[in-house]
Parts: structure tokens; sequence; C-alpha cells
């Protein structure tokens, strides 16, 4: 028995396989159209539609309950305050009110979403056309056409003719945007000033940052880099870590000869200066120094600083200079704070406060 090979390349069928391609006589495959189009119930029996209304009004009602458990989670299950399951400052009650306030938010986003999907699905027109192509041109019939199209979509949504579903949505609506500002009236007070001003004050010692000891003008050496607090600042005090990490502060010594900032070098003593620690971009700590070329470097995003020009940016996303603080010597030798930053320290948006 032998196998039979056709060796004309014009044939569907060559060597064996079976070709891919449509012959050529009879113009390729035939277009299979749209298969016969199924009409929904609600579509066709009054009754179903009525149904499928109630059940897309009842999902927005419950979009409402959950956006009632969430308020309520929010003020009955705080992390360190009332607390029905857990004791108040504790893992367990921030556990309670991760999961009943998670709960509720996700219930009410969750039905609004399966309620928009069934009154889609179910209630929506259900048609099926073929429109051809044509050229895309904002002239004024095309403008009125489309407005057209859009006042014909909402009379055919049945908007006008549905008020149940209507009012249950604009309820679930309604109250899905007071479970984001129910949270609003427990921020406590406004800073106040406090973002504006340190814990730096005239007179205070400049201290390590490690053990807290006072530094003496002749301890700095040339180059060389400290990170420093304001003397007092201790653990006792009511607002530690926030007065911490704002006072956070470097202490740098270059040579004055390589200044190019005048009242730079006046707020500092004999090439010594300081210069917050906080970046102006987004509040990382600048804590990357250059000896050779004299730049401080943020290691976020890569704003850096020129020492010699007052901590100038000269690079990166950052908008305005490191706030300096200015030093003076007291009669012992000792470094201290002439005053308090000039300038909220942090952040370059805070710089619009900058006169208070």
């Amino acid at each position: 028995m032998s196998e039979h090979v056709n060796e004309n390349p014009e044939s569907p069928r060559s060597s064996g396989t079976v070709s891919t391609v449509a012959p050529k006589e009879g113009g390729g495959f035939p277009n299979p159209g749209l298969p016969p189009h199924v009409h929904r119930q609600a579509d066709e029996n009054p009754r179903a539609e009525k149904r499928a209304e109630r059940m897309v009004a009842g999902l927005f009602l419950l979009s409402v309950l959950g956006t009632v458990v969430f308020i309520a989670s929010y003020f009955v299950f705080t992390p360190m305050g009332t607390n029905l399951l857990g004791e108040p400052g504790t893992l367990h009650a921030v556990r309670w009110s991760n999961l009943f306030t998670g709960v509720g938010l996700a219930v009410a986003v969750f039905f609004i979403g399966a309620a928009a999907v069934h009154w889609a699905k179910t209630l929506m027109p259900d048609e099926e056309w073929v429109e051809e192509r044509h050229h895309i041109e904002g002239s004024d019939e095309t403008r009125e056409v489309a407005a057209g199209i859009i006042t014909d979509g909402l009379d055919e949504s049945g908007i006008a003719r549905r008020p149940v579903i209507v009012t249950a949505m604009i309820a679930a609506l309604t109250a899905l945007p007071i479970a984001v500002l129910a949270p609003l009236s427990t921020f406590g007070p406004l800073p106040g000033s406090k973002l504006h001003h340190t814990f730096w004050k005239k007179g205070l010692r400049i201290t390590r940052d490690t053990d807290g000891t006072p530094i003496k003008a002749s301890e700095v050496a040339m180059n060389s880099i400290f990170h420093v607090m304001p003397e007092g600042l201790t653990e006792d005090l009511e607002d530690y870590l926030e007065e911490r990490a704002k006072a956070a502060t470097v202490l740098i010594r270059i040579d004055p000869e390589l200044g190019q900032n005048q009242d730079s070098l006046d707020n500092g003593y004999q090439g010594i200066l300081a210069f917050s620690k906080i970046c102006t971009h987004v509040g990382c700590p600048v804590a990357l120094y250059e000896q050779q070329t004299h730049h401080m470097l943020c290691p976020c995003h890569q704003s850096t600083f020129d020492v010699t020009d007052g901590a100038k940016v000269i690079f990166g996303p950052a908008h305005r200079p490191l706030p300096q603080l200015p030093i003076e010597v007291d009669a012992e030798g000792y470094l201290v704070a002439g005053g308090d930053f000039p300038e909220p320290i942090g952040p370059s948006f805070w710089d619009l406060h900058k006169d208070k």
C-alpha cells in the first residue's frame, strides 16, 4: 500500500498535511453573521421585569446598610476608645475595628456596583444592530445626533418610569459619601502653628543624636558631619516623637573660603553650619554627605543640596534649600542654637505659610 502525495502547491492538501488557507475560488470563508437574538425574561414578562426592578432596588438598599455598618463600626469599634469586643489600645481592638469598618465599606461599594450591573443586564435595552463606520466629524449635525443618543438612552433606561430604583440609587449614592466624611469628626483639633516651629530655641545647646552629649566647636573637624538634637528633648515630653522628628538636624564644617553664600556663613560659626535633616521634597532624611563635593543627598529621590551655597538645590525634585539653623558659641565653647529655623522644615508646601 503506497501513500499518494499531491505535488500541486496550489492544492489545499500538500505533503499529507491540511492547508489552513481557504481556496481562492468561492470568495473565502462566508460571514457567519450573528446568532439569533434571545430575549430576556424581563423583556417579555411584566412580572419578571417588576421582579428585576425590586432586585436592583434591594441591592442599592443593601449598599445603604453597608454604609450604616461602616459608620456605626467606626464609633463602636475604635482602636483606642470604645470597643465592644476588645480592650482599647490592644491589637485585638485594632483587628475588630479593621474588620467591621472594612466589611461595612466593602458591602457599601460592592452592592452599588452589583445593582448597576444587574440593572444593565436585566432592565436596560437589549438590542443588537450593525452600524456602518463613518468619518468622525465634529459638525453640528453630529453633535445633535450625539445629544439625541444620550436623550434616547435616558428614556430607554427607564429612569423616569422606575422611581423605586431611582430613589434607592440616590439613597445609596448619598449614604456612601457620609461614610467617608464621618471619620473627619474624630481627626482632632487643627495643628495651628505646630508645623511652623520646632523644639529649637535660642541658647539651647547642640547635642549628639546618639548619646545627648553637647558639642564644642573645637570638636567639629573639617568636612565632618554630626547628626544632632536640641538639649532637653527627652522621652518624658508629651509630644516627644513629633518634636524629635521636626528637630532632626545635621551639623557640617566646611572651609569658610569655599562658601558661596555669605548669609549662610553668617548663620554658622567659623564654617560650622547646621541644616534641617528633613528633605524639602517629601520629608525623607537627608543624611548622605560627600566630603569632596560638599553635597548632601536625599536617598529617596536623589535631591542634592550644596552645603557651600546655603544647601541650595542643585539636582532632584526638591524646590527649596534645606532650612538653616542659626548657631552660636556660649561662654564655655559649646555650640548653641541662635533660635529656631527661620522657616518651616520639611516638604516645600509648608513654605506657603512661611510668613506665619
